[in-house]
């Protein structure tokens, strides 16, 4: 009867083990989706700032002529 006992056991606290690393996974991959899209926010507000920026120096550039 204790190695049947024995083995439930351990299969719950490996399961319980399982289920923990599941949750840290879908935690970090939030997080991480998260840093993901202010990245994304990040660089489409530099490429915008880069078109304002050459139609600005385009323009200065036809000044000149």
């Amino acid at each position: 009867m204790f190695w049947p006992m024995l083995a439930i056991a351990l299969g719950f606290c490996g399961i319980a083990v399982l289920g923990v690393l599941a949750v840290r996974v879908f935690l970090e991959a939030q997080r991480l989706g998260r840093q993901v899209a202010a990245t994304t926010e990040e660089i489409h507000r530099a490429a915008e700032e880069l078109e304002r920026s050459a139609t600005r120096l385009a323009a200065t550039g036809d000044a000149l002529r």
